[in-house]
């Protein structure tokens, strides 16, 4: 049975330059999402919300493989995140951050598959956060680059991406800032993790 990648399969998505920003149209996928609030390196419902969503993408990966006869590799973890003020965000006062984790679901996954899988992970977890849901994400035009580095250490290239490159290239940003996760921080030096920094744009 063949494996699936999706790291491989949508490689301009999930392995863009590190060197310089690029613009890619974003398709539109499905993900299991949940919803927050906090400063997610100490938050219990962060690190509850990203618990669960492991919980649920690993039952659909089996299900997948035995049902379905499809395999695949389960997607890293992503995140959207944004704050009300915006400049909180940008400072980086993350206790008025708010966020939504996702992983990825093929599209081939069905909302009964998703409710069977939540059935399952409750069994070991208990109630789910009431926002968890399987759900379609467009993004459409989006500009990203492979951030090397701390999570911490984001900021000038953040700063690059907006008060540069937009500008510069007749761009607005229209969505929420957008990481993809490519590494484990528990296994991995900071100075090594891979994040797919990404903001979804307008052509001015």
């Amino acid at each position: 049975m063949e494996k699936t990648d999706f790291r491989k399969t949508l490689k301009h998505l999930y392995q863009p330059s590190a060197k310089a920003f690029s613009i890619v149209e974003v398709p539109l996928m499905q993900f299991a999402r949940i919803d927050g609030a906090g400063n997610p390196n100490i938050s219990a419902e962060y690190a509850h919300a990203v618990q669960w969503l492991y919980s649920v993408s690993y039952p659909l990966k089996f299900m997948s493989k035995k049902e379905l006869h499809k395999d695949y590799a389960v997607p890293p973890l992503e995140g959207l995140w944004w704050a009300d003020d915006m400049a909180s965000f940008l400072n980086g006062d993350k206790d008025s951050w708010k966020w939504t984790m996702m992983i990825m679901q093929p599209d081939w996954i069905t909302p009964e598959m998703f409710a069977a899988a939540t059935d399952k992970a409750r069994g070991k977890m208990g109630e789910p956060p009431a926002s968890l849901r399987l759900e379609t994400y467009d993004e459409g035009l989006s500009v990203q680059i492979m951030y090397v580095g701390a999570y911490a250490d984001e900021g000038p290239t953040i700063a690059r991406l907006h008060n540069e490159f937009l500008p510069e290239n007749g761009l607005a940003e229209t969505g929420h800032h957008h990481e993809i996760y490519l590494g484990d921080p528990r296994r991995i030096a900071p100075d090594k993790l891979k994040t797919v920094i990404r903001q979804p744009v307008r052509r001015l």
